[in-house]
Formats: C-alpha cells, structure tokens, sequence
C-alpha cells in the first residue's frame, strides 16, 4: 500500500509540475511516515512542507493543490490536511482487507520479490581462531544473521563469508605449545581453547627458548612447511568445531562451508602488492610499503597511512581484505558487499572500500557497505565481563541463559513435562540473548541485562514466544472443528481495524530491514502486533462469537497473526514453541 501511495503522489506532482505550480527541475523526494496518533490516518506526510519554500507557496495551499491532484483511485478512504501543512491518508477498508486476504492465502504472507534481485556477499561472526568465541562476537553473528535470513526472503541471493582469522604471529605461538604437548594432552587441552591460550601466552612470555620457537614455526608456516601447516590444520579443525557448536545453539545459519579465512588468500596477497604498485599508488615509508589517500587526513591534516606490508614483509589486515573485496565481486559475483564489524572499524574500512575502487580491486557500480554496531555492556556501564572480571566465553553465557530460563519456566504453574522444560528452556534463554541484542539499535551501545531479558513483560523474546503460543491455543482448543477460510474479513471493531493494519505493514517492515540492515525495527513490529492482538483478544470474543461471519474473520485474524508472528522470529533466527 505504501508503494502504491508514493505513486499517486508521484503522480500527482508531475501533474503539478505540468501546471507550472511547481518548478519542473524541482527535485521531490517523496517520503511517508505512519502517524503516532493513529486517529490521523495510516499514513502522514511533510511533502507539501519540504516543497512550499522552493515553490515559494503557502505550505497549506500547496497541501490542498497536492490533494486535488492526486489521480481518482480505490486505495484512499480519506485524505486530509493537519497543521501548518501536513497531509494525513486513511486507506480504504476494501484495500485493507483485499491485502489481508492475499496475506492469508499466501505460503509467503504476500511478501513481494524484490524487482532487482541482487547476489549480496555478507561477512558476519569472523572470529580470531586462536580463542573460543566471547561475548564480543555476538553481535556480528545474529545481527549479520537476520539481515542474511530477511534479504533471502526478499528474493535476493545471499553468500554467507565467515572471514575467520587463522593467521599471524600468535599462531606460531599455539603450534610451539601444541608441539610441546605430548597428543593425549594437546587433545585434552584443546577442549578448552581459552585456557589452551592462556598456557601458550604464559610459556611465550617465560621462556625465551619458546618464544624463539614460536618465531620459527610463524615462518615455517608461512613459507608452506609441511609439520607446520599438519599442526596448524589440527588446531584450526578444533578451533572450528567450538565455533560451529556456538552457531548451531545460536541458531545462526553459518556453516563450515561459509568459511573463507585469512588464510585462504594468502597466496594472492603478493599480487595485492604488485596490482598497487602497477597502479602507482603505493609509497614506501619507514621501510613499510604504504598507501596514502587525499581523503584521509589526520589531526596534522597528513594523510593516514594504509600500511599493506610490512617492512620485514608480513600483510597485514588492509591486504588481506583488498584481496577478500576483489574475490567476493570477480569470483562470488556480489552486487553488494555487506560487512558486519564492530564500530570502531568503520575508519578502516572506509579506507578500504576507497582504496579498492581507487585500484579496481572492484569495478562498476558494486556496493560496499560496513554496517557497524556497537558494544555489549555491563550494568558499569564498561564492556560485559564475566564474574572474574575477564571476557565472557559466548558458550558459557548460552549455559547461564539456558540455566535461567529453567529456573524462570519452574516458578511458573505449568503442565510440561520435566523434558519439556528443558526444551523450552533451551528456546527462551538463548532466544531472550538473542532478541535482546536484536531489538536494540544496532548503532548503539546497550546493557546486558538479565533481569530485563528474563521476563515475559515489555519488548522480550519470552513475551513474544507467550503471545504466539496464546493464539495458537485458540486452534487447538477449536480441535478439528475447524472455519470457513474463504470467509471474508469483518472489520467493524476499532480492535479488529488495528490488527488488520498491523498486519499489513509486515512486507514494508522486511524492506526496510534490509535497505538498513536494523533488525530492530522488526523486533519492534512484532512486539507492537503482540500487543495490538492482546487488545483484539480481551475486546472481541472470537470462539464464543455466535455470529458466523464475525467468528470465521476473526479466527482469520488470529491465524494471520500467529503465521506473521512466526515468520518474523524465524527471520531473526528465534524457533517458535507450540506450548510454554
């Protein structure tokens, strides 16, 4: 519907331009907001606002010339003109439920197929293999996971790349340690990668035998040495299995296939170096081989270093990601390169995506885009640690969530079984981390908060899991008696009108999801049509409805809402229950 709008104000204005009421060359960007107040319509918008000052007119009449412009059309029940020139729409109640009705029947709640299906490349988790994934992961992996999920579902091709670090300097120092192991306990301790690490680190820094050791097996295995690369690859494998584990409890659909790591460019990497030279961009500076970009300048105002090798020879990450943006377009054929990465790196990759269409590491009219995000925090409002007051393994904090959940399901009456609750409480703890992280701004910093997570009250993964089994349970207390699917939709309740034009927004929101890559803002829809169901549910009787008619649409309108509110959690990668 509000594709449909934006063509009739389209129209409108070009008809308007005709006239000569406003300037031909005028640029008009048409954009529609759904009021706050709902009383004032589905739809609002500034246009005759943005538009009266360039046009030199009064705002209101401009609003009124816009209206009377607007080509005759069945979608609009009522256009009027609010303030000093806001123009409010109220769509027709036969558009409405028309929309419910294609909704209904459709196995993809008639979600339109994007026009122009692009192949997006999206690079998410990316962890350093030298340690188990910590609460600083998580966010790239959900967040990167429900913008994968909705992009599919919007008929775009998605390339899932887990860029995952596995190598550099602090390898050498894992295979020294490994090599130092007899096999049983190298096998033992690798179960344990963080405490695997903090044994390697402690030897590094004892024993200058051992560092020197390190140091050699760092060369050794970049040079292709056979011992070296047998022991990298048995320390990558396990390293990959931890990894795996936390993504199949994630629910996050990264694979071992999805893996393209360091590593794997490795061999292209001098040819990153002559592709720059060739182009004359690169400057040696202080023995390092460097390029330096106009547009970055520090404090100084001298431009910022992009340092692509080292001065004893070594890459560096710069290098390793030109070759990473040049494979994902040339090989993988990415329309749109999606980054997933902590904030504090949207300087480098500025410098990157810059520099790689500066050298034609990438060509036309690719996008590339780093969606950054920000920190995890304690309720000390500094970086979430665990009780010891170091970095919280992701698989530890699953634990608790689990642990949680159980003990929040067991204060609560229930007929589940002991099994049953162990299920549910796998589903709602790690659901309620997830959901937590997913419905916030995905810009901003937010606090890590159990309590919050933990309750079936407000914006939570609990309440939404209750609210979907709530209106399940009225199918399976209607058993096989079954209703009237092909009976039209009733809308007479202001309850009724509400959760019908909740539901209609479900394709605009996965669009904007996607255009923004925010998550939030369909965590945020979700909770809204919880709630607006709520109000429909306690207002309007629906199996103890004796009308016929009432009662078929309004089980529709329960139907409709458990299969959107199912589908909204299975894209953000949330499992729904059938009972809690």
């Amino acid at each position: 519907m509000k594709e449909q709008l934006e063509q009739l104000l389209a129209e409108a204005i070009g008809q308007l331009k005709a006239q000569g009421t406003l300037p031909d060359d005028l640029p008009v960007n048409i954009k529609l907001d759904r009021p706050r107040d709902k009383s004032h319509g589905d739809f609002a918008t500034n246009l005759a606002l943005m538009l009266a000052k360039p046009a030199k007119s009064n705002p209101r009449q401009l609003a009124e010339a816009i209206i009377e412009a607007i080509p005759e059309n069945t979608l609009l029940a009522k256009t009027d003109i609010a303030g000093p020139g806001f123009i409010n729409f109220t769509i027709s109640q036969d558009q409405l439920k028309d929309q419910l009705g294609a909704m209904f029947s459709s196995d993809r709640l008639n979600v339109d197929v994007a026009d122009n299906s692009e192949t997006i490349v999206i690079d998410y988790s990316s962890p350093n293999l030298a340690k188990e994934m910590h609460v600083g992961h998580l966010r790239s992996a959900i967040i990167g996971d429900a913008v994968s999920r909705v992009s599919e579902f919007l008929g775009h091709k998605v390339i899932r790349q887990n860029h995952v670090g596995d190598w550099g300097t602090q390898f050498g120092m894992l295979l020294a340690y490994m090599e130092a192991l007899d096999n049983q306990s190298a096998e033992y301790e690798l179960s344990n990668l963080e405490t695997f690490y903090k044994a390697a680190k402690q030897r590094f820094d004892e024993s200058e035998e051992f560092a020197d050791r390190a140091r050699q097996l760092v060369v050794k295995l970049q040079s292709g040495d056979e011992y070296c690369l047998k022991l990298w690859n048995q320390f990558i494998d396990v390293s990959l299995s931890h990894c795996q584990d936390v993504y199949d409890r994630l629910g996050v659909k990264l694979t071992r296939d999805d893996v393209m790591a360091e590593s794997a460019y490795n061999d292209k990497l001098p040819g990153v170096i002559e592709h720059l030279r060739e182009k004359g961009l690169l400057t040696e500076d202080q023995g390092a081989q460097c390029v330096f970009l106009d547009e970055f300048k520090g404090k100084e105002d001298e431009p910022l270093p992009i340092i692509v090798q080292k001065k004893g020879g070594g890459y560096l990450y710069a290098t390793t990601d030109l070759a990473a943006i040049e494979y994902r377009q040339k090989v993988l054929g990415g329309d749109h390169l999606m980054y997933f990465v902590d904030a504090r790196q949207s300087l480098h990759f500025d410098q990157i995506f810059t520099l790689a269409r500066k050298a034609g590491f990438v060509e036309g009219d690719i996008k590339l885009d780093h969606y950054g995000f920000g920190t995890v925090m304690g309720k000390d409002g500094k970086p979430y640690k665990s009780r010891d007051g170091g970095v919280t393994k992701l698989a530890d904090l699953l634990d608790e969530a689990e642990r949680r959940a159980l003990e929040l399901l067991q204060q609560k009456t229930t007929d589940l079984t002991e099994d049953e609750q162990k299920r549910v409480a796998e589903v709602v703890g790690i659901s309620s981390v997830k959901y937590a992280d997913l419905s916030k701004n995905r810009t901003s910093d937010y606090i890590f908060d159990w309590d919050h997570m933990l309750t079936f009250e407000g914006n939570t993964a609990p309440y939404l899991l209750y609210a979907f089994t709530r209106v399940n349970s009225i199918f399976y207390r209607l058993g096989e008696t079954g209703f009237d699917e092909s009976a039209d939709f009733i809308l007479d309740d202001e309850r009724e009108l509400a959760l019908a034009n909740q539901l209609v927004r479900f394709n605009e929101v996965l669009v904007q999801v996607q255009n923004k890559a925010m998550p939030h803002f369909l965590c945020g829809y979700l909770f809204d049509l919880a709630g607006r169901f709520s109000s429909f549910y306690e207002a309007c009787p629906i199996l103890n409805q004796e009308d016929e008619a009432l009662r078929n649409s309004r089980l529709k309108l329960a139907r409709l809402t458990a299969n959107v509110l199912k589908q909204g959690l299975d894209l953000l990668g949330i499992p729904t229950l059938e009972k809690m």
